[in-house]
Formats: structure tokens, C-alpha cells, sequence
């Protein structure tokens, strides 16, 4: 056997024995197991539906590069059994999610998707964006690709029905109509410019849309502009023509909307030079809802059935699969991924990977989508890995950087202020690690920038020591950038300091010369200011970074502004909720007034409990 060394220096001789060491204990039991290396950090999780039979697979040599250095690699091992082999497949999956082994096939961007609500809590419902758990009571349309995507339909929707999209305190609120309504956006039921029987026909129009019944929709609209025109009512006749057209916009927008797939999503893959693109189209109600396009962290030597497998249980781990899944590639288990995704569902799921057909075209489509998304980022990847040469050349750094943090705050004379971190490496900027610091210190003067930064990369430095001492996480950067001069770096290599901290790169950015754009100057500890040539690409990169820095330090401090503005004594009340502090203000008028209030007056407010009415008096009476 060869016992050549890996960068651990484990061998894959002591891999093997230690995998057969647990052969011995394993049963025949379904399960999932986990290989560890020599510090405990999980390189890989699986399922099997014979664990005895799996594990005993990677004790002979003759595997895949890949399953070969992490057989090396590997010191321990854990078991986890279960009753079925869907459990085990669920379990997974769930555990490739939060542990983010090094050898799995790993979804990086997995946030949920925006749906249409159509909310019934009230005599008038609202139609809004909606994205979260689906509490409200209401009707649920999605879910649609980007927030874009819901915009733009909600958009049209407004134009086509006229439907409220306020919320339900300002349309209590309002005594005459709102702009929406004189732009022929909405049809002003806040102040009964439209009856309930007829407003709640819009809402049924609505509903059937967005369920795929929109020909009715159009066709009835057409017979009642029709009618409207023969009755010489032009301006009726023109309202309708102008829903028409915002209805067959929403349409022109969607691009795809196949006949013969309802609800369904399509699922397409293309892998080339070790990276791989998932492009998914949400079919919903026989329309196009959008597309998104992810990138999966894969190996060298993954197939495609193994891709499209994690993929779609790690993409379904927390969002409801529809009807059909239409694959570009097929799985190794389909049998097991639909009982998963059936049983997750509660009715059946299909998987189909399509040969002819109008699946087969929507699939095609995908693929191409794939294609050249994958094209686009694989340039931008090139593009992006000679930029980080050219910081590390400039910067006489070992190597280009992985991981860039760039520092900034945000404040108006000390109010309110925040410090920001934003992350880039190969693949751009890491918005998944940006990162904000509402700064606490009572004891800065305001406007000590010096102070915030030194409590802003305290805290970081603080946490990271904690979270990854060994530096093993890729945690840590590898190179800092602050926006500031000499005295802004001499201030951080002294936290660095502090904290032990000395190996980690750092630039202070400086406006240089008229604060202009172009004129920056470098500063570096213990060397002299520099600058690079006006034309150089290294240049406009360090300029988007720190322009990106202070896009999100600037977002921040805008945030916890206007949060602050719209905060009350009534947040700091026990028991008082957004519910009940709106009831408290539209009864009393204000937060003074109800901390003005008798006991007697508290009680009388609807939602306000005799004994929550108590606390709030006494919040605001005994507090001495």
C-alpha cells in the first residue's frame, strides 16, 4: 500500500486502518457518518442505507483522487443511525448545512424567496411582498426569484386591480385618498371611493392571476371595457384598457409561461474546469416567476449526479418543493428524493429529467442559462485572481490575499454610530461576511474615529481568537485595509498588538492630496506613504473596496438613524409588543400622553390586559 504523506502529514495507510477499525462496531443499520481528521474537524458527511457496507467501501484502496486524500486525512470517525434511509438522507444533508464539510458538495447561497401575500386579516386586504415563515393569514403566491421579480409584478398587479398595498394604520388612518390613488394605483377603499362587494371581486380577479387563470381575467376585463365603450363611457372603457395592458405586461415580463407545466421548477446543471453553476426557474401557475442562478462548492472530480443530488437537498431543506422537479441531469437515489421531499411536502413530488417535449425545451433553456452564467463568473474569477496578484505584488505581500476585510465607520457628530466590515476574495465581495458594530463606548468623545476603530476591530479581534484560534476555518484575513492614513494604522498595529496579533497585513487608504479620487496615498507601519499610478487596475480595485465599505457603514448608520428616530419609551415596557404600542398610540395619540395616563384610561385600550395596563402604569410612575 502506498503510504505516501499528505500536508498533514497523515498517510493513507493510517486512514484506511483507521476506517477499518470502525468496521468492527458498525451493524447494517441506516444511518449517516461523519469522517474526522486528527482535530476533530469533519471533512465529510454521508448517508447510507447499509452502514456497515458503505464504510467498508472506502477500507480498499481505488478510489477517486479526492475520496483518496480525504481517506488520508481521516483519524476518527462518527455514526449516527436511523429508522429509514430517507431519515438518514434528511439528516444529511442538515448536517452538510451546518458543518460545511471540506470534501462535500456544499450550497454557499441559500437564502429564502420572496412570495406575494395577499393578506385576508381585514375587510380591505393588502397585497404585499412577503418573505419569511408563512404566518399571516392570507394567500401566498411564489415563490418568486428576487425581490425584483415581486416588485415588478406587484407593480403591474397595482395597475390591473387597483388593490391596497398600506399597511392597515395608515389606511385606518387616512381621510382622504393618497397619491396611489390619483395615479390610478389603487382604488381607495380607505376612504369608501370603492364598496366591499366590489373591491373584494379585485381581490378574487387577483387571486385567480396569480393562480394561472389570467385569460379568464382578460377576457372578462375585455367584455366590460367593450360594454363600457358602447355605453360612451370613455374614461371606464379607458381604466379597463389600461388594466389590460398592465396584465399582459406582467405576462411579456415572465418570458416562459408553458402550457403544460403548472407548478414546477427547473433544475439545470453545467460543470466545467472544477466549478459548477445550478440554475433554477420557478413555474408556478403556468407562469415564469423568475430564475437564480447558484454555485455550489464541488471537486475536481464530482459528477453531476452527485452535485444535482446535494443540491437539491441541501436547496429543499427549508423551502417547500413543488409539484415536479425537472432535472437536467438524474440522481443516483431519485427513489429516495421524492419519499424525502413527498414526506417534507405532505402530497407527492415527482422527479423527472425530460427527453422531448416542452420540459425537455425549459430544461434546454436552462442549461444554456447555466452555461453562461457559469461563463460570466469563471471570467470574472480570472479577472478577480489577477487583481489579487496585483495587491499582492503592490503591497509586497506572500501571496494574493483570500480574504480582504476593509474597515469604515459611520456617524453625525457621534450619533448614532456604527462600524462596518465588509469581506472580498476570489469570488468578489462575501456579503454572507459582512459584518456590523453599533459602537457602545460611553466614553468616546463623538466624532473619535480613532476610538471607534479601535472598538470595532477590539470586538472582531476579540471574536475571532474565540470562534478560531487555530486559524484553521478560513476566519482570519490575510490582509486589512483602513480607511485612514498613518495615525489610523499606528492606532490598529497597536490593538493587533494588544490582542497578539502581528502577522496580518495592514494598508491604511488616505484621500491624499485635495481628498481626490485618484490621489490616494498607502501607509504602511514603519515604512514611508506611497502611491500607485492613476491608471492602475490595483488602484480602481482598492477604490471599489473602500467604496463599498463605506456604502454599507453609510446603509448601517442610516438604519439604526431612522430606527432610533421611530423609537418610544413604550419599547422598553415590559409586555408591550408592535401590536400593543400601536394600539397604545392610536388610542392615546403619543407616548407622552400614554405615559400621562391614569389607570382606568390604560385599561379601556383595546388589546390591553387589566394587568398589562398595571405594568404600563407603573413603568411610567414608580420607576424612582
Amino acid at each position: 500500500m502506498d503510504e505516501s504523506l499528505d500536508r498533514n502529514g497523515a498517510t493513507a495507510a493510517s486512514g484506511y486502518a483507521c476506517i477499518q477499525q470502525h468496521l468492527k462496531t458498525l451493524d447494517s443499520s441506516p444511518g449517516v457518518y461523519r469522517m474526522l481528521d486528527a482535530q476533530a474537524r469533519v471533512l465529510y458527511v454521508g448517508k447510507a442505507r447499509n452502514l456497515r457496507a458503505r464504510v467498508a467501501s472506502y477500507s480498499r484502496p481505488g478510489h477517486a483522487p479526492r475520496i483518496e486524500r480525504m481517506i488520508s486525512e481521516t483519524a476518527s470517525m462518527m455514526f449516527l443511525t436511523t429508522r429509514t434511509e430517507t431519515e438518514a438522507l434528511l439528516l444529511e444533508q442538515n448536517l452538510i448545512k451546518q458543518l460545511k464539510p471540506k470534501y462535500n458538495v456544499l450550497l454557499r447561497d441559500d437564502k429564502s424567496f420572496p412570495n406575494i401575500l395577499v393578506a385576508k386579516d381585514h375587510a380591505f386586504p393588502q397585497i404585499k411582498k412577503h418573505r419569511g415563515a408563512k404566518k399571516e393569514k392570507g394567500a401566498y403566491f411564489g415563490p418568486f426569484a428576487s425581490a425584483g421579480a415581486v416588485n415588478r409584478t406587484l407593480n403591474q398587479l397595482q395597475k390591473a386591480f387597483l388593490l391596497r398595498n398600506c399597511s392597515d394604520a395608515v389606511f385606518d388612518s387616512r381621510t382622504r385618498p393618497c397619491l396611489l390613488y390619483q395615479i390610478k394605483r389603487c382604488s381607495g377603499p380607505c376612504v369608501g371611493l370603492i364598496s366591499g362587494e366590489d373591491y373584494a371581486e379585485s381581490v378574487r380577479d387577483a387571486e385567480r392571476f396569480l393562480s394561472g387563470r389570467s385569460t379568464r381575467v382578460q377576457e372578462e376585463l375585455a367584455e366590460q371595457m367593450e360594454a363600457a365603450s358602447e355605453a360612451m363611457e370613455f374614461e371606464r372603457a379607458a381604466a379597463l384598457r389600461d388594466r389590460i395592458r398592465a396584465l399582459t405586461q406582467v405576462q411579456t415580463a415572465q418570458g416562459i409561461n408553458p402550457r403544460g407545466v403548472t407548478e414546477a421548477d427547473v433544475v439545470a446543471l453545467h460543470m466545467e474546469s472544477g466549478q459548477a453553476c445550478v440554475q433554477v426557474f420557478f413555474i408556478r401557475a403556468n407562469q415564469n416567476w423568475g430564475n437564480r442562478d447558484f454555485y455550489p462548492r464541488v471537486g475536481a472530480d464530482v459528477g453531476a449526479a452527485e452535485v444535482m443530488e446535494a443540491f437539491l437537498g441541501q436547496f429543499y431543506d427549508n423551502k417547500e418543493p413543488p409539484r415536479q422537479l425537472i432535472l437536467s441531469d438524474a440522481i443516483e437515489n431519485a427513489d429516495l428524493m421524492t419519499q424525502a421531499l413527498s414526506d417534507k411536502a405532505g402530497r407527492k413530488v415527482e422527479i423527472l429529467v425530460p427527453q422531448r417535449g416542452e420540459k425537455a425545451e425549459l430544461v434546454s433553456g436552462a442549461l444554456r442559462n447555466a452555461r453562461e452564467a457559469l461563463g460570466r463568473r469563471m471570467a470574472e474569477s480570472a479577472t478577480q485572481a489577477r487583481l489579487l496578484r496585483g495587491v499582492a505584488e503592490a503591497f509586497e505581500l506572500d501571496g494574493p490575499p483570500q480574504r480582504i476585510e476593509v474597515y469604515d465607520n459611520s456617524h453625525i457628530q457621534g450619533a448614532n454610530a456604527v462600524g462596518a466590515m465588509i469581506v472580498a476574495g476570489p469570488d468578489g465581495f462575501m456579503k454572507n461576511a459582512y459584518r456590523k458594530f453599533n459602537i457602545r463606548g460611553d466614553d468616546l468623545t463623538p466624532g473619535d474615529d480613532f476610538g471607534m476603530m479601535k472598538e470595532v476591530l477590539t470586538r472582531r479581534f476579540t471574536r475571532l481568537l474565540k470562534d478560531d484560534p487555530d486559524r484553521d476555518k478560513g476566519l482570519w484575513p490575510d490582509l486589512l485595509l483602513i480607511d485612514g492614513g498613518a495615525g489610523q494604522v499606528s492606532a490598529v498595529a497597536e490593538i493587533m498588538r494588544a490582542h497578539g496579533v502581528e502577522d496580518i497585513p495592514m494598508i491604511g487608504v488616505a484621500k491624499g492630496i485635495d481628498r481626490d479620487h485618484g490621489k490616494e496615498e498607502f501607509h504602511r507601519v514603519g515604512r514611508r506613504p506611497f502611491a500607485l499610478k492613476r491608471n492602475d487596475p490595483v488602484l480602481y480595485f482598492i477604490q471599489r473596496l473602500r467604496d463599498e465599505a463605506h456604502r454599507f457603514a453609510i446603509g448601517t448608520h442610516r438604519a439604526r438613524r431612522a430606527k432610533a428616530v421611530g423609537a418610544t419609551p413604550l419599547d422598553e415596557v415590559p409586555g408591550v409588543g408592535a401590536t400593543r404600542k400601536r394600539a397604545l398610540l392610536a388610542h392615546f395619540g403619543s407616548a407622552k400622553a400614554v405615559s400621562r395616563a391614569n389607570l382606568a384610561d390604560l385599561k379601556a385600550v383595546d388589546g390591553i390586559s387589566d394587568t398589562l395596563a398595571e405594568t404600563i402604569y407603573d413603568y411610567f410612575h414608580d420607576r424612582g
